[in-house]
């Protein structure tokens, strides 16, 4: 269906499908309703035989801001208000019924918003049937002298149908004869009056080329789907009038040949279309319908009425049905009413309605959704998946527009300007859904037999019944002369010359005729002779058949008695096994809820298990790095304070020396103090410019310097080995000290640098403040560079270094603080002492030998960090 005016294409190009002669559009068709009142407003109007208009109703055009479009819609074809149901089934449904009955799967479903007459086209009403009745009118008119007894066709549980002997359609059929009529509501086979009419179809409509060599036979069923559920309507269940049970949902399942088909679906074999009518309307009667605002009787659900033909051709005789499974043909005709779309704003539902109006509108917005792929995936060459299983409804006929038959739809309207709205969103999806292309389906094969072999069975039957009432009657229905081989009696006697008497004297003609009369004569009594030994004969072959016959009979009721024994035995086994087999299901329902139990318990064992060998296995590699670390750690701090004992051992050693050299000097002192002659006093000159002089630095023996400038050197040279970083900021002021630090193949530099510390292992930091006594106080703080794991360096500071320059007047003389200028005669004496001569010596002594710039030299102070 293609809009009447120009629309701008949705994609900028499209794609012509490949195989196009192989395929057929769906065929959409229109049927617009007649207004319920004249003087209602009207929103559709038909143009032609295939096209209609639409245009918004007044109060839409003032709500719309006075917008008024006219938008035309084609269809295949149009039937307007005074379309009668004759004209709409020779359209639409006449082909598909024709497929049917040669072999092909045919869908047509009824489409449209609440009240639109979906219902009244699909069912009819009385004294005017709708598409369902005259589609199984025109059915069995054309199958009715060619239809297979009851039983001889029978469905499986799998979507498939097999041929049955004629003994078992047989006990099938007096085992359905002796079966009592169950009790249920629905239980009354009679219809209702009022819609008896609607089977009374009075045109004779038959397919005028049906295979005559072939038996037929026909299947309906009828489901609803509700809530997107499927309900069997013919499933006959117990009445219970306290506590009635709900209706079971039944499933869909897909068969060998990819087919969906309700599993579990009650199929009635029919032989009339009043058969088929009432059970049709026994479903009919449990159909869901409500009241809403729209409808007094609304179609809750979707209804599907389902009619399966099954076709199986005779043997090279026509006499018998061929049981090959390979040349039977099972067809199907669904017809579908779909449940009505509609706006719960404007029906006003709550509660249940509400829900299934959701219901309702969810399924045909998932049938809308599976035409719109369909529609692209063909006409511009994608793949997407088609969403068929997203709803009950579309994956039940998702063959049909796969290729499994053709798909017919008519789009009911109610030309009301209330269903403006409605009425244009069904016809944009008719406009689409027209679009789209099916797969042509695939002929029959022809099972390859002579045709005619029915007719020339019956034309032989016929002329065997003739000869046989000409020649007296059949015995045992076969003729005697076909039985003993002999020719007609007619034909046997000699023919009487022609004669004409003129003359009763006559000598010539009298002994002719007389002759012939007595061979005649002779002949009648050899046949009436020859007739009496057959009838003789045949008297015997009839009480010897006669007595075969009662034995065969006893024989045959002996053999059917022990077949009823031994069915009765196997229901007896059957329903023990049954039992059996209910107790074992118990059983093995116990045993998987158990074995279920124990799988839960042992996976989450075994993930309890998995988690804690994680776990430890995380432990053990935390303990070994721990203990690798503590490892390094342990040789860092080894070597560490095996360096710290070897520097500590080696300042001791120079501290002992320099010890031991101080007492060596001043034993030489004291040896040429005593030695030496004594003299008299001094001059007082002397001794007073001494005075004026500042006093030098005395030097104790017990705070002995830590290391002469020689032993420095000498300490430092033991890391010139390692490289140094020393680290000078710009604002370090230079000192005029006699001992300088000196560190070789040490790289200066002014402020930290990557590349230094990368290229060295030690570091050297000097820092200067002012000291409490106002002299610049020098610090050598010292480390270790390590590097880090992440590629970068780090320093650990070891020890720190002080230099401290001191004046030598801040130094007081060695006098007693009580009495800082002693008397004249206190010097004497102390000069005269010969303690305190030694130690004046031994300090003159260590300034004449160590040099004025011992006094100024720089103590290192060393401390750790």
């Amino acid at each position: 269906m293609k809009s009447a005016r120009a629309k701008t294409p949705r994609r900028p190009a499209l794609k012509k499908p490949s195989n196009s002669s192989l395929k057929d559009p769906v065929g959409v068709y229109c049927r617009v309703r007649p207004l319920s009142r004249p003087d209602q407003e009207c929103c559709i109007e038909v143009i032609n035989e295939t096209t209609v208009q639409i245009h918004p109703p007044e109060g839409y055009r003032i709500f719309r801001n006075g917008e008024y479009r006219e938008t035309q819609y084609s269809f295949k074809e149009v039937f307007g208000t005074l379309v009668v149901q004759k004209e709409l089934f020779d359209v639409v449904a006449k082909p598909l019924v024709e497929d049917l009955i040669r072999g092909k799967n045919g869908l047509l479903f009824t489409y449209g918003v609440t009240g639109s007459g979906k219902t009244h086209t699909m069912t009819g009403s009385p004294g005017d049937g709708g598409l369902l009745p005259r589609c199984l009118d025109m059915i069995f008119n054309s199958i009715g002298p060619f239809q297979a007894k009851r039983f001889v066709f029978k469905l499986d549980d799998k979507n498939g149908v097999e041929v049955q002997c004629e003994v078992d359609a047989l006990l099938e059929r007096q085992k359905r004869d002796a079966m009592p009529v169950t009790k249920t509501p629905s239980g009354k086979r009679q219809i209702d009056p009022e819609f008896a009419d609607m089977i009374n179809v009075q045109e004779h409509c038959k397919v005028e080329e049906v295979d005559e060599d072939n038996v037929y036979s026909v299947f309906v069923s009828y489901i609803e789907i509700y809530n997107n559920y499927i309900y069997d309507l013919l499933e006959e269940t117990p009445f219970e009038p306290i506590k009635p049970k709900p209706p079971q949902s039944k499933l869909l399942r897909e068969d060998q040949n990819h087919n969906m088909y309700v599993t579990g679906c009650t199929e009635v074999e029919v032989k009339s279309t009043e058969e088929a009518f009432e059970v049709f309307w026994r479903g009919q009667k449990k159909r869901r319908i409500a009241n809403t605002q729209l409808n007094r009787e609304s179609s809750r659900s979707h209804s599907v009425f389902i009619i399966k033909l099954a076709q199986a051709p005779l043997d090279a005789d026509g006499d018998n049905v061929l049981q090959e499974k390979e040349q039977i043909i099972l067809s199907q005709l669904s017809l579908v009413d779909l449940a009505g779309s509609e706006r719960t704003n404007r029906t006003k539902a709550e509660g249940s309605r509400l829900r299934e109006a959701g219901n309702i509108n969810q399924s045909l917005m998932t049938l809308r959704t599976c035409i719109e792929v369909l529609r692209e995936n063909q006409m511009y060459g994608t793949n997407k998946m088609v969403p068929y299983r997203d709803s009950k409804l579309t994956h039940l006929f998702k063959n049909y527009f796969d290729g499994e038959g053709k798909v017919r739809m008519i789009v009911c309207v109610n030309p009301k300007a209330e269903d403006y709205e409605e009425s244009l969103q069904v016809m944009r999806f008719a406009e689409m859904t027209q679009e789209v292309e099916v797969a042509r389906p695939v002929d029959r094969a022809l099972c390859g037999l002579t045709p005619g072999r029915r007719y020339r069975n019956q034309a032989f039957k016929e002329e065997l019944a003739r000869k046989l009432e000409l020649r007296g009657g059949p015995i045992d229905g076969e003729p005697p002369e076909e039985q003993f081989g002999l020719e007609s009696p007619l034909e046997s006697f000699p023919p009487l010359p022609p004669c004409e008497l003129l003359d009763i004297e006559d000598d010539q003609m009298v002994p002719k005729l007389m002759e012939v009369l007595e061979k005649r004569r002779q002949m009648r009594q050899a046949l009436s002779e020859e007739f009496s030994k057959n009838a003789l004969a045949l008297k015997k072959i009839l009480q010897d058949f006669d007595s075969n016959v009662a034995s065969k009979e006893k024989y045959f009721q002996a053999k059917l008695s022990e077949k009823e024994k031994t069915i009765a035995g196997q229901k007896t086994e059957l329903e023990r096994l049954e039992k059996k087999i209910k107790t074992l299901e118990y059983k093995i329902e116990i045993l998987e809820k158990t074995t279920t139990i124990y799988e839960e318990d042992k996976r989450s064992l075994q993930q309890e298990l998995e988690n804690k060998n994680q776990k430890l296995q995380r432990q053990a590699s935390d303990k070994r790095r721990l203990e690798a670390r503590l490892q390094g750690m342990v040789t860092e701090t080894t070597m560490k304070w095996e360096r710290e004992c070897e520097r500590r051992v080696a300042a001791k050693q120079l501290e002992m020396q320099n010890k031991l050299w101080v007492k060596d000097e001043k034993l030489k002192q004291l040896k040429a103090i005593v030695t030496e002659p004594k003299t008299d006093k001094p001059e007082r000159p002397s001794r007073e410019r001494d005075r004026e002089k500042p006093a030098p630095r005395s030097v104790s023996p017990s705070p002995a310097p830590s290391a002469p400038p020689v032993r420095l050197r000498q300490r430092r040279s033991r890391s010139a080995g390692e490289r140094w970083v020393d680290h000078k900021p710009a604002s370090n002021l230079p000192t005029d000290t006699v001992l300088q630090p000196h560190v070789p193949h040490a790289i200066t530099v002014a402020a930290a640098s990557e590349k230094a510390l990368a290229k060295c292992d030690k570091y050297m930091l000097t820092h200067q403040e002012l000291a409490s006594d106002g002299e610049i106080e020098t610090k050598l703080i010292k480390g270790d560079v390590f590097k880090t794991r992440g590629g970068g360096q780090a320093v650990q500071f070891t020890e720190i270094e002080t230099l401290k320059q001191e004046s030598p007047t801040g130094r007081k003389r060695r006098s007693s603080p009580s009495n800082p200028d002693p008397p004249e005669d206190a010097a004497d004496s102390e000069w005269t002492d010969v303690e305190t001569r030694c130690s004046v010596a031994v300090e003159m002594r260590a300034g004449s030998v160590l040099g004025p710039g011992y006094q100024h030299h720089a103590q290192p102070k060393r401390r750790k960090p």
